[in-house]
């Protein structure tokens, strides 16, 4: 009998062990799984940025998730970085930001990319009276072309390309899931 009863205690003490050890990785697991399902990298540019800019953080992470989901790589079109930033685009956004030390590599660089893709995005949304859904479409599109679709008063309905309606819509819902999942680290 008194076996039995010192095999139940191990065993439950065991058990409680592991119950402890269990909840001590789960943090670090959810930690893991959120990294890899919902990135967030350089929340101090971020937070910087979207303050100096006056853009909402959680719509640069989305922004930047949407476009590398925060790896730093080149596209097919020479979009660079982390909020994949043409040259043309950049040599436009140092012009109207009065930089003149810019180059193209630059754009590898996180902490000019998010500088770049905020400056961008604040021009976009000043462009289209605050309507964030134009100001997404134009940086995926181009803003000639959201002229076109309506500027200012474009609808997500109105967008006529398939990859650009989704993009934003993309966006936006991410953009609301970053807000809740990293209040703190995007300063909210």
């Amino acid at each position: 009998m008194k076996r039995t009863t010192g095999r139940r205690l191990l065993l439950g003490g065991a058990a409680a062990v592991a119950a402890i050890v269990a909840l001590g990785f789960a943090g670090k697991f959810d930690h893991v799984i959120r990294e890899l399902t919902l990135p967030l990298r350089h929340e101090d540019i971020i937070r910087q940025q979207a303050a100096e800019k006056n853009v909402d953080a959680s719509l640069i992470a989305a922004v930047i998730y949407a476009e590398s989901r925060f790896r730093d790589q080149t596209s097919h079109a020479g979009a660079r970085g982390l909020m994949q930033i043409t040259p043309a685009t950049a040599n436009e956004i140092e012009r109207l930001s009065g930089g003149t030390t810019f180059k193209l590599d630059d754009l590898g660089d996180p902490d000019i990319n998010i500088r770049y893709g905020t400056f961008y995005l604040r021009e976009l949304l000043d462009r289209f009276d605050g309507n964030e859904l134009a100001a997404l479409a134009a940086y995926n599109a181009g803003p000639t072309q959201v002229e076109e679709w309506g500027g200012a008063d474009l609808t997500l309905d109105a967008i006529p390309l398939d990859e650009t309606r989704g993009y934003v819509a993309d966006v936006l819902s991410k953009r609301r899931v970053y807000r809740e999942t990293y209040p703190e680290e995007l300063g909210y």
